[in-house]
């Protein structure tokens, strides 16, 4: 498959893929790893919740048929639940029907990919769902303290002055920023932030980290990065 990359803004999500048939699995995952997305992979509805109970993906890709219950009545059960009901699904299924389709939407889907799909197909409507449910405001801002994040415009100002940032420090803030108040592994912001196929010492976080925090230093926006001795790193809306 010819991989389509991801939008910068896209940059360290993660995707759940939902399906009892490893080589599909297998070729979506290598997919959208190419693409620049982080991978998480469930076998069966079962497997996808024990997951979901321990760490939070931006989105899911479920097969309609599994062997435990259909992903139907998976997403079904995700938008019962207050933990999960916000969470982005896209259903991946060889029904082709219009009543499919249908059943698929009203069950709570945000979108239907019908079998045989191409890459190109399933990273643009992976980007387009993830967009719909960005956690940016109306307005397409997301604003931490004196931080504020313009995702459209791929910009991130302090105090009204735009901060100079390389390519991964960027990253790493637009991700701390969208996911504020909780702890993270350097394991977890790799896989997050740079990616899942990317291999590099975990040490490099460290690196960027402290990259981050002098480009934060003038405004006084470096207290939001803090150290958590033992667990890793967590961005907080309070001072530390």
């Amino acid at each position: 498959m010819r991989p389509h990359t991801a939008s910068a803004d896209m940059a360290g999500k993660t995707i759940l893929v939902v399906d009892d048939e490893q080589s599909i699995r297998d070729l979506v995952a290598f997919g959208l790893r190419r693409s620049g997305f982080a991978v998480e992979l469930a076998a069966d509805a079962l497997a996808a919740r024990t997951l979901l109970a321990s760490r939070r993906p931006d989105l899911l890709l479920v097969d309609w048929m599994l062997p435990d219950t259909s992903g139907l009545e998976l997403t079904r059960q995700l938008r019962r639940d207050p933990a999960t009901r916000d969470l982005p699904v896209i259903l991946l299924t060889a029904r082709a029907g219009e009543q499919d389709k249908v059943n698929g939407l009203e069950g709570g889907a945000d979108d239907y990919i019908t079998k045989p799909f191409s890459a190109r197909e399933l990273v643009a409507r992976i980007q387009a769902v993830l967009r719909r449910s960005s956690p940016a405001g109306a307005d397409g801002l997301v604003a931490v303290g004196e931080l504020t994040l313009d995702e459209a415009a791929h910009r991130i100002t302090a105090s009204g002055q735009p901060l100079a940032l390389g390519p991964t420090e960027y990253r790493l803030l637009v991700f701390f920023m969208t996911h504020a108040d909780r702890v993270w592994s350097r394991a977890q912001l790799l896989d997050r932030v740079w990616g899942g196929d990317v291999y590099v010492d975990e040490r490099t976080v460290d690196v960027h980290i402290r990259r981050l925090r002098q480009a934060l230093e003038p405004s006084g926006c470096d207290r939001f990065v803090q150290t958590v001795r033992g667990a890793g790193y967590r961005f907080s809306r309070r001072e530390a």
